[in-house]
């Protein structure tokens, strides 16, 4: 073999080796990478905000910045909560503040934290048979329609929607509205329930945020703005004492991220773009 073979051999084999040490080290890089699997994060919380399409829009960013699956359990407010009194959930996003003080009192829930607001709104069909168009006050809409009997549709579920059209019923002083037949009881979530009362031209109670997102072309907003539709979400950690098992760190994570400047200004853009004004407001008092 002659000397200029010897050394393009010898090149050859650096260069080989080089090769060989670059795919060692991507290999040790991408191995570590393989070493930190997804980890995982159970929400429980009510329909409004995954029907809406909030959480759809918002939930992406975190779960990118801390490697993370949020799991979306969506159900009635008063389902959420018994899931989490179970363990059965890492942290809670929902909105009947009696019961969710009740389950911080039992100490089931730590760190309750008021994140957004919306409001409750009286939708129903246009021609209005209960003539509820010009009455802000939804104690006597709600009066109105059940004195015409005019098809009301409730979600029936526990929720807390369903919570507060109850204490408007109690109000309105009409006890046990779901014994007459124009009183439909679904046990359904809001989406569901929008959609029937759609089909049936009925009237409803409908968070805002769910009603402009999903749409429902024969019904429309007939009472608003009155004090008692107020609707505050409040989030809350799993008492890891009460469950070992709970995420308490991704847990503190996620509420970092939701009271985050950042995520606060992303709650009041949702939506804002397609329906001309905000679906839900964030609880910081700078926005």
């Amino acid at each position: 073999m002659t000397k200029i073979n010897e050394q393009l051999l010898n090149r050859l084999s650096r260069v080989a080796l080089s090769l060989t040490l670059v795919f060692f080290l991507l290999t040790l890089v991408f191995s570590g990478c393989a070493l930190k699997p997804e980890r995982s994060l159970v929400l429980a919380t009510t329909t409004s905000t995954y029907d809406s399409g909030l959480l759809e829009f918002i939930l992406p960013a975190f779960e990118d910045q801390h490697n993370t699956k949020v799991k979306v359990v969506a159900v009635g407010t008063g389902q959420a909560l018994a899931l989490a009194a179970r363990g059965d959930a890492d942290v809670v996003l929902v909105h009947a503040p009696d019961l969710e003080e009740e389950f911080v009192q039992k100490g089931f829930g730590v760190q309750r934290t008021f994140i957004m607001y919306n409001d409750f709104v009286i939708l129903g069909p246009s021609n209005d048979p209960a003539n509820i168009r010009r009455s802000p006050d939804a104690t006597n809409a709600f009066r109105r329609i059940a004195s015409t009997q005019s098809t009301f549709v409730s979600r029936g579920d526990e929720s807390g929607t369903h919570i507060k059209e109850r204490v408007i019923w109690a109000l309105a002083g009409v006890e046990s509205p779901e014994k007459d037949n124009w009183y439909l009881s679904l046990g359904q979530g809001m989406g569901s329930s929008l959609n029937v009362a759609n089909e049936k031209h009925a009237y409803i109670l409908s968070d805002r945020g769910t009603f402009l997102s999903r749409g429902a072309s024969n019904l429309a907003m007939l009472t608003e703005g009155d004090p008692l539709l107020f609707n505050p979400y409040h989030f809350m950690i799993v008492n890891p004492d009460k469950f070992n098992n709970v995420q308490m760190e991704l847990g503190q994570l996620l509420l970092d991220f939701l009271i985050s400047a950042e995520t606060q200004e992303k709650i009041r853009s949702f939506g804002v773009d397609r329906f001309g004004q905000i679906l839900f407001n964030p609880a910081s008092p700078d926005l």
